[in-house]
């Protein structure tokens, strides 16, 4: 591939044919491969059991892509028992040995970036610069862990010496691991928001509990490979599949468990932290619970760079994002001219098999979240005006796949409810204002604070970022009005309803997290 080309969300539109051609022959490889059974990993150890599970892709339901286990709480159990075995051992290996596992884990997704990708893309219903992007930052977000803990020197800091007569005082601060740490990952990053926080804490010395969303098993299959093959040890990570009101409910509850990472909805997030908080002591809870995130579009903007921001960030994954443009504010003068282009660029989109190269929506997950669009649609249709879309796809290639038309309502009164709700389809709502002031309060006015973004001058732009409620803000980015996080580069993280840590994934603090502080006082008479 180009050797200056580097797969980003940002540089994915353009990339070089050589890419193409290498997804095409990891395509066909994979297809090859469909259908087989999978273990679960506890203690290093393949797992099989009983109760199975299919999964298949939404872009066409009869296709099994693979069939996977059902654990159950004796599953649960048995990781968490033996990543607690493994965690001496892990936690006093050298910080210099832990990374650079890590970082060989990371290199083997480069060479499997194309095979995980098709996978990605099969069971998530990504496009396939969208699945390659997750993988790409996967391995970009274990190099990050590894670069910060080297970087820092293992966080072992030394601190003031005591003025002690007669004697040497010296004070040492050193961030040491928790103990066990459960990982539970949502469907639409399956690679980055399974293989991030995993990162993390195997860098920081804790040990793992893989526990992936059941639509998307595979890819989180594929994470726990290349761990296995980079050399971490048995017992270290453990990979576990299963539901998740039985095997997920026992992790959680489990005394060993000494923190725990989840990403998904505000209403499955809060009720992990509460269950959380019922454990003999306090327990970090690092949750990310998605957004609402609006763009400001001011009659200063570039409406070109805004239109193709709001557009790839609104549409981008169905929609399936929690960084995802749904709500657009547009100041009156330029509404008209915005709206008909969002609508023209909207138009153009490619929807299908989300492997083929052309596409760009593929299916959304699920049936679940294709009755959710489809009843937001009826509900919209009756207090706004469709732009755009409106219906679901089901003639032809699309009959056996949850296909959802990119949808754009106007005229939607502000006091509607879904203007304040996280929809996670392809559903984006646009309105006008007659100030900044009044399309700041409106954007600040839900319960999430995760990604926003504003097209304007120099001085609105300043005024946007002093006063938005949000953990990622971009300005005049056509890359993506909302989207388009990079570890090292835009932090992922948010504010209020949003997430609890109040540090950004990929970021200079992000680390921390997985480890707490112990003072080291020690002190030698003269």
């Amino acid at each position: 591939m180009a050797e200056t080309f580097k797969l980003t969300y940002g540089t994915m539109y353009n990339p070089p044919e050589e890419l193409h051609q290498k997804y095409d022959a990891a395509l066909a490889k994979v297809k090859a491969s469909l259908g087989r059974e999978h273990g679960m990993i506890i203690n290093g150890e393949e797992r099989f059991v009983a109760d199975k599970f299919e999964d298949r892709t939404p872009a066409d339901t009869d296709v099994v892509l693979g069939i996977f286990q059902k654990g159950g709480v004796q599953d649960a159990n048995d990781a968490v028992e033996a990543a607690k075995r493994a965690f001496p051992g892990w936690s006093h290996t050298p910080w210099q040995e832990r990374i650079a596992l890590v970082r060989k884990a990371a290199s083997l997704m480069d060479e499997r970036i194309f095979e995980m990708g098709v996978i990605v893309g099969m069971e998530v219903g990504k496009n396939r610069m969208e699945a390659l992007g997750d993988v790409a930052e996967t391995a970009d977000l274990f190099r990050y862990a590894c670069d910060q803990m080297e970087a820092n020197q293992g966080f072992v800091v030394e601190m003031g010496r005591d003025p002690l007569t007669g004697y040497l005082s010296t004070n040492t601060s050193v961030l040491r691991p928790y103990g066990v740490w459960l990982v539970i990952s949502p469907f639409n990053f399956p690679c980055a928001l399974t293989g991030g926080p995993t990162a993390a804490a195997l860098v920081a010395g804790n040990t793992v509990v893989i526990k992936p969303a059941t639509d998307t098993p595979w890819t989180s299959r594929m994470i726990a490979e290349c761990l296995r093959d980079a050399g971490i040890p048995a017992g270290v990570f453990n990979y576990v599949t299963g539901p998740g009101s039985t095997l997920g409910q026992t992790l959680i509850d489990h005394p060993a468990v000494a923190g725990v990472t989840f990403t998904g909805s505000y209403e499955v997030g809060m009720k992990i932290y509460r269950d959380f908080a019922r454990g003999r002591w306090v327990r970090p809870t690092i949750l990310e619970l998605g957004g609402k995130n609006p763009a400001i579009v001011t009659r200063h903007a570039d409406l070109e760079a805004a239109a193709v921001g709001i557009v790839r960030s609104a549409f981008g994954l169905q929609g399936q994002k929690c960084s995802a443009c749904s709500r657009v504010f547009v100041e009156e003068p330029v509404y008209d001219a915005l709206v008909d282009r969002l609508v023209e660029l909207t138009r153009k989109l490619a929807i299908g098999d989300p492997t083929e190269r052309n596409v760009y929506l593929g299916p959304v997950v699920n049936k679940s979240s294709y009755k959710d669009f489809q009843d937001f649609c009826a509900d919209l249709g009756r207090h706004g005006k469709f732009l755009n879309g409106g219906h679901v796809l089901t003639e032809g290639a699309y009959a056996r796949g949850y296909f959802c038309t990119p949808t754009l309502v106007g005229d939607l009164p502000y006091d509607h409810p879904l203007w304040k709700t996280e929809m996670f389809v392809p559903i984006t709502t646009v309105g006008k204002f007659q100030t900044l002031d009044e399309a700041l309060v409106m954007a600040n006015d839900v319960e999430y604070g995760l990604t926003a973004g504003v097209y304007g001058t120099e001085e609105e732009v300043s005024i946007f970022f002093d006063r938005i409620e949000s953990g990622v803000a971009y300005s005049n980015r056509p890359q993506g009005a909302t989207t388009g996080a990079w570890p090292g580069f835009q932090p992922f993280g948010g504010w209020k309803a949003s997430g609890s840590s109040g540090k950004n994934s990929g970021g200079v603090y992000y680390l921390q997290n997985y480890m707490h502080e112990q003072i080291r006082t020690h002190v030698v008479k003269l």
